[in-house]
């Protein structure tokens, strides 16, 4: 039996977690904030299509969300809120989801970009096998995209300790780490979806 497998089968080498947890001010129209993967796009929830995107690249997968959790989980995943307070942000979603997670890797998307690659984890896989990186962002050309990101599991420590400083900025937080960013040739692929705007000019493309 080799390292990477069990007596059930392969192990879980990759958990993928969404990031639900903003308040989602710039959706809502009255600006007291509302669940943007929740909001209907296509005829079904914006989620559902990251959700269909990421789950067959995964090994699991886990939902961080802070609101409506009962809802969050009627599409069959674990939900995570933040063990912070104050709606941290994604380096919040990140902790509970490093917290919760049983696999050497954890790559990350948010819940409001339903156009997602279906190669994320194949990219940041080949990127971080031999390079030494602990953690590896999206680029295309010389835009990053920190909330799409592969870490290893063990850079929780790492994390817990820039948390403590009061610091919130993600991509402050991961230029103190060995990083490597990925290029992706299609940067459509990660639109996101804010507005009550954005999501009326999604649905008619």
């Amino acid at each position: 039996m080799t390292p990477a497998q069990t007596a059930h089968g392969p192990r879980p080498r990759i958990t993928g977690l969404v990031l639900a947890g903003g308040l989602g001010r710039r959706m809502s129209a009255d600006g007291q904030g509302t669940d943007k993967g929740l909001q209907p796009l296509r005829g079904r929830p914006m989620v559902e299509h990251v959700l269909a995107r990421l789950r067959p690249q995964v090994d699991a997968l886990l939902v961080n969300a802070n609101a409506n959790l009962d809802h969050w989980r009627t599409f069959g995943y674990p939900v995570l809120p933040d063990l912070l307070p104050g709606h941290a942000g994604p380096l919040a979603g990140l902790h509970a989801g490093l917290h919760a997670a049983a696999t050497p890797r954890l790559v990350t998307a948010p819940c409001d970009s339903p156009f997602l690659p279906i190669d994320l984890v194949t990219r940041f896989t080949q990127a971080m096998d031999g390079s030494g990186a602990l953690v590896a962002v999206a680029r295309t050309g010389s835009r990053t995209h920190p909330v799409f990101m592969m870490v290893e599991s063990s850079v929780l420590a790492h994390l817990e300790a820039f948390l403590d400083t009061g610091r919130r900025r993600i991509d402050a937080w991961y230029a103190s780490l060995p990083c490597i960013e990925v290029e992706f040739p299609d940067e459509n692929a990660f639109r996101n979806i804010n507005t009550p705007d954005d999501l009326q000019a999604f649905e008619s493309q």
